[in-house]
């Protein structure tokens, strides 16, 4: 039986068959203890391709995320933020529940904030206002499809955060493909931001984890969080390998998954009646916009053997991942052609 195309998301990648030896072959220890050797270098080998201090591998990019918000504010304060952001749409609101934070939500440009809307979103420090604390950047911006925060757009909201004392985040899930489409060092991308979250299960293909990157003080802090919060793991070299790997492995070669989007939203875009705007089309996701409902239009390529995610009234999410082969790509722009055009 011939298997689906799935385009829903670079998190379904499976390990591949030498990422699961060097997995069975981890040497392990208790990570609880801070033991455990694989995790350890996983940790130091993060940090210095992120250019921070320290370094502390959690169970998931929800985790990392929340994490750093919990480092960086007090219940009652206050995260300006992109109104598309992860922290915001995609984490069961745990920011409220878990730290007492509220957000400040601004409409940015192409998914990220600008330098210029920073001032007017800081609070001015009255005692009935909720707190600023923190700048809260995402990189790629996964709802506005993958598209890249530069550095110099980084570095001059950074300019204006500091100017009002504010600490700085940086959601860098897939900081990997923005890295590879940009010819940089992720180091690069991520020297304005104290605290960074990097995932190794999307695009690098790793089976489970994330890790948060920052000053030795809030990585020990998060560190206690973590084992609060239940993420507390014993012998998880096993999955630490697997993110190692990943990185010598699979970090270069993200390069084919934009190739393949890109591919993927230039046919797509000259359909009747479907659109795709190709300016966002920068790293591995694709947004494609069609005449009816989406839920519809991917009931339908469903039945013809191409899943893709609904993510809007009219708009599907594609997304090009290391599972995802040139012949899946034929296959899959088949179907679609069939079923979109009709």
């Amino acid at each position: 039986m011939i298997q689906p195309v799935d385009l829903r998301s670079d998190t379904l990648t499976r390990p591949t068959p030498t990422m699961r030896r060097a997995m069975a072959n981890a040497e392990v220890g208790d990570d609880v203890y801070g033991e455990d050797p694989t995790v350890k270098r996983l940790e130091a080998t993060v940090a210095e391709r992120l250019g921070k201090e320290a370094a502390l591998f959690v169970p998931s990019g929800t985790m990392s995320n929340q994490l750093a918000l919990n480092v960086h504010t007090r219940p009652g304060d206050e995260a300006i933020v992109e109104r598309g952001a992860h922290v915001v749409n995609y984490e069961s609101g745990a920011g409220a529940v878990l730290s007492g934070v509220q957000f400040q939500m601004l409409d940015g440009e192409r998914g990220h904030l600008r330098a210029d809307q920073i001032a007017g979103a800081v609070r001015a420090g009255y005692y009935w206002e909720p707190a600023s604390r923190v700048v809260w950047c995402e990189n790629t911006a996964n709802r506005a499809g993958g598209t890249i925060q530069l550095p110099r757009e980084a570095e001059a909201v950074a300019r204006e955060a500091r100017r009002f004392g504010l600490a700085l985040h940086l959601d860098g899930a897939r900081l990997w493909n923005a890295a590879v489409a940009l010819g940089v060092a992720e180091a690069d991308l991520a020297a304005p931001f104290d605290t960074v979250s990097v995932c190794l299960s999307k695009g690098l293909g790793a089976p489970v984890g994330s890790v948060l990157a920052g000053p030795k003080d809030l990585v020990a802090e998060a560190f206690r969080w973590r084992k609060r919060w239940g993420g507390g793991m014993r012998q998880v070299g096993i999955l630490a390998a697997a993110g190692l790997y990943a990185l010598e492995h699979h970090r270069d070669r993200l390069a084919d998954d934009h190739a393949r989007a890109r591919r993927l939203a230039e046919t797509l875009n000259g359909l009747p009646g479907v659109t795709v705007d190709l300016a966002t089309v920068e790293t591995n996701i694709v947004m494609v916009d069609v005449p009816g409902p989406a839920v519809d239009a991917a009931a339908r390529l469903a039945d013809a053997g191409v899943r893709v995610s609904p993510f809007g009234p009219q708009r599907l999410r594609l997304t090009t991942h290391l599972d995802v082969t040139d012949d899946d790509l034929d296959r899959a722009l088949a179907a679609m052609t069939r079923v979109l055009a009709a």
